[in-house]
């Protein structure tokens, strides 16, 4: 293993950041890894931990393939991490929507240009990522429809389910969208949990990104199997939103399969506790998302059903 400093940023307040990358393997850029860009993916750079770990014994143990170099990244964030932040600590701006960065810029832009350039030129790429809402998802991987993707790819992760979108204005400025940009295939990994950890989901990581390492021809070891994965577009999967705002009380979990009709939460008034309504799904499915935030608004997608 080798430990290095992929960007450094000065800061007349705080100690120097340091975005640390760590190297297995030596050769072609076959993989990078890349965990927290925002302040409360916990979850995310615990997963890439678990992976420096498990990449660790298996350079000593000389199971990573000859002609093979794998980067891992747990933290790019990690000054908004301290205090508690989801976004950039001073300005309030994502990380996540600079890329593919200024070295001239703001500061988050600098960030991302710095970082962007080490990640370029990878054969692929696995983003550990986070959703903009409070909530759990069922453990799966997604990919960006931008013209320059194989989706049969993610079959080899053996997740129960991968997801194709197609990309939104907003979703141009990403690490995702710009590494496939630049002919890096990307996928976004998605686990039970953001600011929390979750053991069992990020076991389930860990062992789908060593699946698909496995399958790229990276390493040489035996790993649990997977799913057969079902490949789903996103029109496949249900939203559904709270027609009231008040106190949430959810009566499913993420993975349980919901017949129509079923009542997947109730709505209490904040102040009295007088039921204001129940969210009952229109179709049957597996329940994909779960809004975990006490307190919820009128409209919010609250929970998404695969049909």
């Amino acid at each position: 293993m080798k430990k290095t400093t992929l960007f450094s940023l000065k800061s007349p307040y705080r100690e120097q950041l340091d975005i640390i990358g760590y190297h297995f393997g030596y050769g072609k850029k076959a993989l990078a890894i890349v965990g927290a860009l925002r302040g409360n993916e916990v979850q995310q750079m615990y997963v890439c931990s678990r992976m420096v770990q498990t990449l660790k014994q298996l350079e000593a143990s000389g199971n990573i393939s000859e002609d093979h170099e794998i980067l891992v990244v747990p933290c790019a964030n990690y000054y908004s991490m301290n205090i508690g932040k989801r976004f950039w600590a001073m300005d309030n701006t994502d990380i996540n929507r600079m890329f593919p960065g200024y070295e001239l810029g703001e500061t988050t832009q600098r960030i991302a240009d710095g970082l962007f350039k080490k990640l370029q030129n990878y054969e692929y790429g696995i983003q550990l990522a986070s959703f903009y809402q409070p909530g759990s998802f069922l453990p799966h991987v997604r990919m960006m429809d931008t013209g320059f993707t194989d989706t049969e790819l993610m079959k080899q992760f053996g997740f129960q389910f991968a997801i194709v979108r197609k990309p939104r204005p907003y979703d141009t400025t990403t690490l995702n969208y710009n590494w496939q940009i630049w002919e890096t295939k990307a996928f976004s990994v998605y686990t039970n949990a953001t600011d929390t950890i979750d053991e069992d989901s990020a076991e389930e990581a860990v062992h789908a990104i060593l699946r698909f390492m496995l399958s790229e021809g990276m390493i040489d070891l035996r790993v649990r199997p997977g799913y057969m994965t079902e490949l789903l577009r996103e029109s496949q999967v249900k939203q559904i939103h709270s027609e009231y705002g008040g106190v949430l009380v959810s009566c499913v979990k993420v993975g349980e399969h919901v017949e129509a009709g079923t009542v997947l939460g109730r709505i209490l008034h904040p102040f009295d506790g007088e039921l204001l309504g129940e969210i009952r799904t229109q179709v049957s499915g597996t329940v994909y998302f779960v809004y975990h935030s006490p307190l919820i608004n009128e409209k919010t997608v609250c929970y998404k059903i695969i049909k």
